[in-house]
């Protein structure tokens, strides 16, 4: 047993030399070990099986260690293969020889310290243990091995005491160390999933860079001198200022473009100038209806209650942005004739609204296809607002039964 300790060190040192790295070696060199301490035991047993009181039940035991190890060889290798069932076996089989080495020896050999049947064998499915579960199975495999060596071979001698310290020692040093090994292993993983995350994102800034910055720059640049121009031309007519307004507008998309690829802090992005009074206050609540308001118009018709819909500032400004884009592909993708209601539904712990068109529907698929295809209008500006508000959105529709879009936030989750 103290042979078995001291070479379950030596093994633990080159599995810690290697382990932190990856971890199948460490198994390769349990499945060598096992094969070595075999031959160890083989030749010991050789030499003194002469002594023994029963040699041939020796003989018999061996015979079934051989077959054992040179059958488990390659499920020790590997970490997959060598089961909780494996190891379960293989530990029976350590303790079967250490009981078996009180019965067959001498009590004179037994009394001056003859190492047990397996010798450091058994150390080897304390290494098994320690590299699958860590220290603690590790620690109790060793525990039952030294009660084994205690009850069955010699009893609690100085001896046997110092080989379970040892080997208790080594067992929970290298299943500790193979327990930082995957530790390690796991943060090698995670940082290089952080670095291709950031390599993606600086292949789409490059991409964003080269595409729609340089367009909302020019947006922004073309409509500041065509609203001078038609303010100049027409005595600050109508289009000139809205020809400023967009270029506005391009302007503050641009920078919260550059801020996303930066990593850095959203602008804060103002409402168009005609709405500009009844955006959020974010110091207190806020009546939904009057941020929806802005939306009817000849083709689409609110019903909201008589009495003010107040939910707090940001959840009222995101509801109504949610809003915003359902009706935009109202317009973009129900017709130039199809017609559009907006519900408002004030409840005691919930604000409902529902967007409901008399347009063309679409097909089953149709929005997971352009989720794929890159189109994020439902995902993001609809359900990506609700959902951050603690809601729900569900979409309904079915071919020639138009769309219906119901939003539900939540009063609590909403403050």
């Amino acid at each position: 047993m103290a042979e078995g300790a001291s070479t379950g060190a030596a093994v633990g040192g080159a599995m810690a030399a290697g382990g932190m790295s990856v971890e199948l070696p460490l198994w390769k060199a349990i499945s060598y070990f096992r094969v070595l301490a075999l031959c160890y035991a083989l030749l010991r047993y050789f030499n003194s099986y002469l002594h023994f009181l029963h040699p041939v039940a020796g003989w018999i035991y061996f015979g079934a260690l051989i077959l054992w190890t040179l059958a488990s060889t390659r499920a020790f290798a590997n970490p997959q293969r060598c089961t909780w069932y494996v190891l379960g076996f293989d530990l029976s089989l350590a303790v079967t020889g250490i009981v078996m080495s009180g019965m067959t020896d001498a009590p004179a050999r037994i009394s001056h310290g003859a190492p047990t049947l397996p010798t450091i064998w058994a150390a080897g499915t304390v290494l098994g243990f320690a590299a699958k579960g860590g220290w603690r199975p590790a620690a109790a495999v060793g525990a039952v091995i030294g009660v084994a060596n205690i009850l069955g071979h010699g009893g609690p001698t100085g001896d046997n005491v110092h080989n379970i310290v040892l080997l208790l020692v080594a067992g929970c040093a290298i299943g500790y160390v193979i327990e930082l090994a995957r530790a390690s292993e796991a943060t090698l993983t995670r940082a290089l999933q952080v670095e291709a995350a950031t390599r993606e994102r600086e292949r789409l800034s490059r991409d964003i860079h080269d595409g729609v910055l340089q367009v909302l720059a020019l947006v922004q640049r073309r409509g500041a001198e065509l609203g001078v121009s038609g303010a100049a031309g027409n005595g600050g007519s109508v289009d000139g200022g809205d020809f400023a307004e967009l270029g506005r507008l391009a302007g503050e998309q641009e920078r919260a473009l550059r801020a996303l690829m930066t990593g850095g802090p959203l602008p804060a992005q103002r409402l168009p100038e005609a709405d500009r009074a009844e955006e959020p206050d974010p110091a207190g609540p806020h009546d939904l209806t009057a941020l929806l308001r802005r939306y009817a118009d000849e083709r689409i018709t609110l019903s909201a209650p008589g009495t003010p819909v107040l939910l707090p500032g940001p959840a009222a400004g995101e509801l109504a942005a949610a809003v915003g884009a359902a009706v935009d592909n109202v317009r973009k993708h129900a017709g130039d004739s199809a017609r559009a209601w907006i519900l408002v539904e004030d409840e005691p712990e919930a604000v409902t609204v529902s967007i409901r068109d008399d347009g063309p529907g679409y097909a089953p698929g149709r929005l997971g296809e352009a989720e794929r295809a890159g189109r994020l209008g439902v995902s993001q500006s609809i359900r990506g607002r609700v959902l951050d508000l603690g809601g729900t959105a569900e979409l309904y529709s079915a071919p020639g039964e138009g769309v219906e879009v119901e939003l539900r936030v939540p009063r609590k989750a909403s403050a």
